[in-house]
């Protein structure tokens, strides 16, 4: 038995991670204005994130073709695959997962079955490499899907938003809270758990706002895994790991993965965005 793991690029996982455990990455699709681009294939994150003062337009995500899904399911399957895993975010926040759900349904290929993280970016992207490692260690996809059934309750991401305007240009916040929030200089902390997004805390100050991120995540110590994600923002991850060492102590072994933001995702947080993608060890969290 042959299980292969499939996801998309909004799940943010590592490239050199994706190589290592042959897990296959289908792009989602960048626009501005009536140009699209395939995120990580036609213009790669630090590109994106370059230009994005200077698009004419702001852009907008959109998911990948059903072709894309149908064409990498056949890929596997004619390649040994006996079964296929598709993994991807939050169906209530992005229309990748129906994409796919579609694609399965109509391809040619070994079987697919469709898994719905629950979550964004690195949220979904460690619960995928979970999925990759019990795979790559000889489980089942029953024994995997039971397993990612119970993980997906203890996994959350959070970010500290540097600046509600992207927020607001990409239609996630009412012109109210928009001003409201410039007028303050708030900075929210948002927290996405089991499909939701919600704001965790509103904060004036970046300093106050890091200090009671780092206070919300350290309630779901200890960890069996923790990431650090940001928004072109690599500096500000860093020094993030920094004031947080200590929470990747329970981490035997593990070295720290700080990891940029897909464009699919970062368009709406914004630029200067740093969090958390933790999956807790605490069981019934």
């Amino acid at each position: 038995m042959t299980i292969k793991i499939v996801t998309d690029s909004a799940c943010d996982v590592p490239p050199e991670l994706a190589h290592q455990f042959d897990i296959t990455v289908v792009p989602a699709y960048i626009n501005v204005g009536q140009t699209s681009y395939l995120e990580g294939v036609e213009i790669s994150r630090e590109q994106f994130y370059h230009r994005l003062a200077s698009f004419p337009h702001y852009p907008t995500t959109a998911a990948p073709a059903i072709g894309a899904f149908t064409e990498q399911y056949e890929r596997l399957s004619a390649a040994g695959a006996s079964q296929i895993l598709s993994m991807h975010i939050a169906h209530d926040l992005s229309a990748i997962y129906n994409t796919a759900r579609v694609a399965a349904v109509s391809v040619n290929s070994a079987p697919v079955t469709l898994f719905d993280t629950r979550q964004i970016t690195l949220g979904a992207g460690l619960l995928v490499l979970l999925a990759a490692e019990a795979a790559a260690a000889g489980q089942t996809l029953a024994e995997i899907m039971a397993m990612l059934n119970e993980k997906v309750s203890r996994t959350r991401v959070f970010g500290m938003i540097d600046s509600l305007e992207s927020l607001h240009r990409s239609g996630r916040v009412s012109w109210a809270q928009f001003g409201i929030g410039s007028l303050l200089q708030i900075k929210p902390i948002m927290m996405i758990a089991d499909g939701v997004i919600s704001a965790a805390a509103k904060v004036r100050t970046r300093k106050r706002a890091l200090s009671q991120m780092l206070q919300m995540v350290a309630e779901l110590a200890p960890f069996e895994r923790l990431a650090i994600i940001h928004v072109n923002a690599q500096e500000a991850a860093e020094e993030l790991y920094q004031l947080s060492s200590d929470l990747f102590s329970s981490l035997s072994g593990a070295l720290p993965l700080i990891q940029s933001v897909t464009p699919a995702v970062g368009t709406h947080l914004g630029v200067g965005a740093v969090g958390f993608a933790a999956v807790s060890a605490r069981p019934g969290e």
